[in-house]
């Protein structure tokens, strides 16, 4: 299509957010008569789906330490239920499984589950917790167990066909897709606010721009001129200088080349998604040498997409200066950002560990790329705010698949209907020392 010299709002990013933004603005437009989906305009330098919410696990959940994070999440789950056809939605619950030195922060994310009316059932205790998950899985066998948060609701989604009912949404809206467009740049006003997105297909002249480039936020974020390095008052009430805006972490993700149904339930049900962080020792599938005896963590599921087991462990951090980090090519193609024989012989024995079902199961372990890269904030946590006056910067550190609804209350943002859901995701915490609090748990977006 022909770019046109002028749209009232730009969108940058054909994923899980930019999609999601554009529909609901479409919709919001429509319903207020300020103007239709043909006021917006989604870019992408690649296609649909092509970066992050393309390859994502597609786990959705509302497992988290921080109070903030579990209401967003359960707005974000109302979005998944309101067409699971669409987004090709599974809605088989989520399971948390714990040792005790997470045992309170479980705790602490259970009741307060309970409080939002937010369905789950917690189990405490090494016996209760071994019976509560035999009777799931005959074969369960982990060790280091304290206990089990099964929350009904969440599950997963697969992850390309989710957008494109997305795209599908917005496009019902009048919203314009134009894809193999990549922004260059921005021009600015006298004000600061931004008047023109610069393309390697010609200029756009605009009234808004909406950010949601996933790994990519970096780059956008380095266009606009914005801080490399901030200011965080922290915990001890000091204002620590100098630290970096973006880190980047290497993801962990596999698949098994199993069949799906064989990690159906006892009674021969769709299984929940499970996730399971240990301190008990965890030892090799292939030779019984000790893998870790560390605090350890994996997540998986069925994969009845592209068939077999999927799911990853912890990520790690990538130790480069981010400003050096490449992030295309992007996830399986990249050279530097893929798992490696390390990982599958960790995750397959970490999967034995958990089900003998999956014991000697690492020979057939699909051996092709997989992974990626996520751009976290500093504090690992999303920034959603208004930055160059007229610039909204939805920069999800990683969480983005799951939180679809963010999409919804950033175009009510938008048009002028606050939600206190964004309130503790503005980029001012930082300054300001409201920071999120931080778990027991291996993963940094927990």
């Amino acid at each position: 299509m022909a770019l046109p010299s002028h749209v009232k709002y730009v969108i940058i990013g054909a994923g899980i957010h930019g999609l999601s933004t554009a529909w609901h603005l479409g919709e919001n437009l429509r319903k207020s008569g300020r103007g239709s989906g043909k006021d917006i305009l989604v870019i992408d330098k690649t296609a649909i789906a092509a970066g992050a919410s393309g390859i994502a696990c597609g786990v959705i959940r509302n497992n988290y330490f921080q109070p903030a994070m579990r209401r967003l999440m359960a707005h974000s789950v109302s979005v998944w239920e309101s067409d699971p056809k669409a987004f090709s939605y599974h809605p088989v619950g989520y399971m948390q499984i714990s040792p005790e030195v997470m045992h309170k922060d479980v705790a602490s994310i259970a009741k307060q589950q309970k409080e939002i009316g937010y369905e789950s059932v917690f189990i405490e205790g090494e016996k209760d917790s071994m019976k509560y998950m035999k009777g799931l899985f005959d074969d369960w066998q982990a060790k280091g167990i304290t206990s089990v948060l099964h929350e009904k609701k969440g599950g997963y989604a697969n992850n390309t066909a989710s957008i494109y009912g997305l795209a599908k949404k917005a496009e019902n809206e009048g919203v314009r897709l134009a894809t193999g467009i990549k922004v260059t740049g921005f021009k600015k006003d006298a004000s600061g606010a931004v008047k023109t997105v610069v393309t390697d297909r010609g200029n756009i002249d605009c009234d808004q721009v909406i950010v949601g480039a996933g790994p990519w936020v970096k780059q956008i974020w380095d266009m606009l001129e914005l801080p490399a390095q901030i200011s965080i008052k922290g915990r001890d009430g000091k204002m620590h200088d100098n630290v970096p805006m973006w880190i980047f972490w290497s993801l962990q993700e596999g698949t098994l080349g199993v069949d799906p149904n064989l990690q159906k339930t006892n009674d021969g049900k769709m299984p929940p998604v499970i996730h399971v962080d240990t301190d008990a020792p965890l030892l090799s599938d292939v030779d019984g040498s000790l893998i870790t005896d560390k605090l350890w963590g994996i997540y998986y599921k069925p994969d009845f997409n592209f068939g077999g087991v999927q799911g990853g462990a912890m990520p790690f951090k990538v130790k480069a200066d981010p400003a050096s980090v490449k992030i295309d090519p992007y996830g399986p193609e990249s050279p530097d950002f893929v798992v490696g024989d390390d990982f599958a012989h960790m995750w397959c024995s970490a999967l034995a560990f958990c089900q003998k079902r999956f014991e000697g199961q690492i020979k057939v372990y699909k051996k092709e790329p997989s992974g990626g890269i996520g751009s976290f904030t500093a504090d690992s946590f999303p920034v959603f705010d208004r930055f160059c006056d007229n610039v909204y910067v939805i920069a999800d550190s990683n969480h983005g698949f799951k939180m679809i609804g963010v999409g919804k209350l950033v175009a009510d943002d938008v048009c002028g209907n606050h939600s206190d859901l964004l309130d503790p995701f503005r980029f001012s915490r930082f300054a300001e020392g409201k920071l999120h609090p931080v778990s027991n748990s291996p993963f940094p977006w927990s």
